[in-house]
Parts: structure tokens; sequence; C-alpha cells
């Protein structure tokens, strides 16, 4: 009799196992452009207060939940994009010279790489990661908001394929959301300054997606 029980349970988890499976691992074609400004202001805003409180789980989740609902990765690939990019930030943060800090860009490189095979966008994915990695540095060295919103927007043009004001726009707006919190660290930052800094960067995003437009250019 139990033994009929156990039968009947397995032939009924079976299926759901291999559907759950195929699901996860399915491959799925990442859209780049289809993102919701507000919804990524809202996940960025998040991922700063994780990663300056070495809370680099949080940062995890909150860079799958991104990849998943925002660029339609697959979840299989939303997991691995996730630990990449978390992973690059963690090797970064106690880097103290751009000679150390180049320890990050191998998992940057496995990041664009994927977001490239899985969006189909036929960009540089060395260029994107150096890019990416400059910008990091250049904030940490207190560069100006326009030289590293200048390098964002550079990345920007690499991954989607178009170069425009609103990119540039949207890349020093970010740079500036970033030198706000920046001049409130030390404990300084309140939850209005939080706001304030996902307003920034919705704008930020609703520039972005306006000017990389739906498609690649020609």
């Amino acid at each position: 009799m139990i033994k009929k029980l156990i039968r009947k349970i397995l032939l009924f988890i079976a299926p759901l196992v291999i559907i759950g499976t195929a699901y996860f691992f399915w491959p799925r074609q990442a859209r780049l452009r289809d993102f919701n400004p507000a919804e990524m202001a809202e996940l960025e805003t998040g991922m700063w207060r994780h990663y300056y409180d070495h809370q680099y789980s949080s940062l995890f989740r909150t860079l799958y939940e991104t990849n998943r609902r925002e660029f339609h990765c697959s979840p299989f690939d939303s997991v691995r994009l996730a630990y990449y990019a978390a992973k690059a930030a963690e090797i970064f943060q106690p880097t103290r010279s751009r000679a150390e800090a180049q320890t990050a860009l191998p998992w940057l490189q496995k990041y664009y790489g994927l977001i490239q095979s899985s969006s189909g966008e036929p960009f540089d994915v060395g260029k994107a990661a150096r890019l990416e990695l400059d910008w990091w540095q250049l904030r940490r060295e207190n560069a100006n908001t326009d030289q590293y919103g200048d390098v964002i927007a550079m990345g920007s043009v690499e991954v989607y394929g178009v170069t425009n004001s609103a990119i540039k726009q949207a890349g020093i707006l970010r740079a500036e959301m970033m030198r706000y919190r920046d001049d409130r660290r030390d404990g300084k930052m309140q939850p209005d300054d939080w706001a304030h800094i996902t307003q920034g960067l919705t704008l930020s995003y609703a520039l972005l997606k306006q000017g990389i437009g739906t498609k690649r250019a020609q």
C-alpha cells in the first residue's frame, strides 16, 4: 500500500520537476531595450544600498530580479549574470589601485559575454567590460561627474550601438546621483535622500530608453 502511494506521488511530482527544470534552463533572448525606467531606478537604488552595506547576497537577489524582470533573461542566465556582477563588485570594493582593480575585469567580461550571447547585441564584450571598470575607478578617484558620466554613456553606446545627446545626458545624470550619495556617505543618507536618488535614476533611465530606441542603428 505504501509503495503504491509512493509510486503515485512520484508519478505526480516527476512531470512537475521536468517542467520546472525546463522552465529554469530553457534559453530565452534577452530584451535589453524593454526595461521600465521607474522599476530600473528602484532596483538600482536597492543595489547601491546593498553594495555599500556589504550585503552581497541581497545584491545578488536584486541583480537577479533586474536581469529576469527587466531584461527578460532566462532564470538560469539571470542567476549567472547576477553572480558575475556581484562577484565583480565584491572583488573591486577592497581594491586600492587601478592595477588591483583589474582583478574584477574577468568577472565583468563574463557578465558582458553572457549579456551579448543571450541578447544577440553585437557589441565588443572586452570594450564594454573595460568601460564599466573604468567608470568604477574614475568615481573612486573623485573624477567629476561629467568625466565618469561620459564613460557610463560610452558603455551604453557600445552595448546598444547608437549615440546621441539623450544617452550622454542619461550617463551624466546617473553619475550625479552617485555623487549625491557619495557626498552623504558615513551615515548621512536619509530616506528622503534615497528617494531623491530613485527619482534621479528614473529620469536617467527614461533618457536612456529614449536614446537607445527600439532597435540597433543600422
